[in-house]
């Protein structure tokens, strides 16, 4: 059986709600010891949040268990002379400490970079907050959405008419949590090599727009503002979401190879040799136009037919799913993505959680336990 990439690693986990549990989680999915530090009596705000009001009653909220399955726990009152040294001593014995306190609360509680390095100067501290540990946003509060706005992401989602749109997901606390679980997976990687630990300083604003890429990346570089463009990929057409005779696909035809294809499969070999379309930057001007092509000959058709006929033809397409359709993939079954596990308080139910999206060797990751 594969070793666990961070068999061996021990991580204090003093983070709160979303983006620092994340980055905890995805180390425990890669075979570290996490040790989820909270305080006594209200411990995670998210153990009050999810889907399942009864469950959030009893400090037991899915959003909390779905980024704290397979961590250890323990209580400790950091503002307490005991919790601090309780802190200390765990802190001598570990490899790794999240937190995402506001900048400046750990060290006036002497347990911040300075104090923690001195009693293990092998120790990686990786402090997550909504703008990072300097500049003058930094002591600012920020959730997810605030970052969204800030960021532009909100401003670029949606189309003319309803932007700006916040994502349908917390995906600004993600990529921080996951920028995080990165730095920390290359620090550790320093440290084995020279033995020196590390201080990482992740901002959520900077990973967002780190992961908006091509959007934040042309404007830099061409001055070309972005704009919202709906379902429509402003790179190419056609390459968007398309209606068909029963649902809605996305296509992303973006070669003339993949458009040539598409046009012969639904019947419009006509629109290769329409001046509108001929080229790449005219089907890009007249983008509308084609839609309604495209569509016209799709309509011949269900959403799933054209998904397969397209793909084993080259061309980029898939339907356009729910939530609870797309977690029932076959293609999720086959790789053991979604693991089942006990529920924490022995109850009589399983606990449903998202392994991780990454196999080694072959191999998924343990299951949490």
């Amino acid at each position: 059986m594969t070793t666990a990439l961070l068999e061996g690693v021990r991580v204090l986990d003093l983070t709160n709600v979303l983006a620092g549990p994340f980055a905890g989680y995805q180390l425990a999915l890669q075979g570290a010891d996490v040790v989820k530090v909270e305080m006594p009596g209200s411990g995670d705000l998210a153990r009050q949040l999810g889907a399942d009001r009864a469950l959030g009653d009893e400090l037991l909220g899915a959003s909390f268990l779905a980024q704290n399955a397979g961590k250890r726990s323990i209580t400790l009152n950091l503002k307490d002379p005991a919790g601090r040294e309780a802190l200390l001593r765990a802190v001598r014995e570990s490899d790794v400490l999240l937190e995402n306190f506001r900048p400046g609360v750990l060290d006036r509680l002497g347990l911040g970079w300075k104090a923690l390095s001195a009693e293990n100067p092998g120790l990686v501290y990786c402090a997550i907050s909504g703008f990072g540990q300097t500049g003058p946003l930094r002591d600012r509060p920020a959730y997810d959405q605030i970052i969204q706005g800030l960021s532009g992401m909100m401003s670029v989602t949606g189309t003319p008419e309803t932007a700006p749109l916040r994502a349908g997901f917390p995906v600004a606390d993600t990529l921080g949590g996951m920028a995080a679980a990165f730095a920390v997976t290359a620090a550790l990687v320093r440290r084995g090599r020279t033995g020196e630990g590390a201080f990482v300083d992740v901002s959520m604003l900077e990973s967002a727009l780190t992961a908006m890429g091509w959007v934040t990346s042309n404007y830099l570089i061409t001055g070309a503002a972005p704009r919202p463009m709906g379902n429509e990929n402003f790179t190419a057409a056609p390459s968007g979401t398309f209606r068909t005779a029963d649902g809605y696909l996305n296509i992303a035809a973006n070669r003339q190879q993949q458009f040539a294809t598409l046009c012969r499969l639904i019947g419009r070999e006509d629109l290769t040799s329409d001046p509108r379309f001929t080229h790449p930057g005219d089907r890009k001007t007249h983008r509308d136009a084609l839609r309604a092509e495209v569509e016209s000959g799709l309509a011949a058709r269900p959403a799933v037919e054209w998904e397969e006929i397209l793909s084993d033809a080259g061309v980029p397409a898939a339907r356009v799913l729910s939530v609870p359709d797309a977690l029932a993939l076959e293609q999720l079954a086959a790789r053991a993505f979604v693991r089942e596990l006990p529920f924490p308080d022995g109850r009589d139910r399983t606990l449903s959680v998202l392994g991780s999206p990454v196999r080694v060797d072959g191999e998924p990751t343990p299951a949490p336990t």
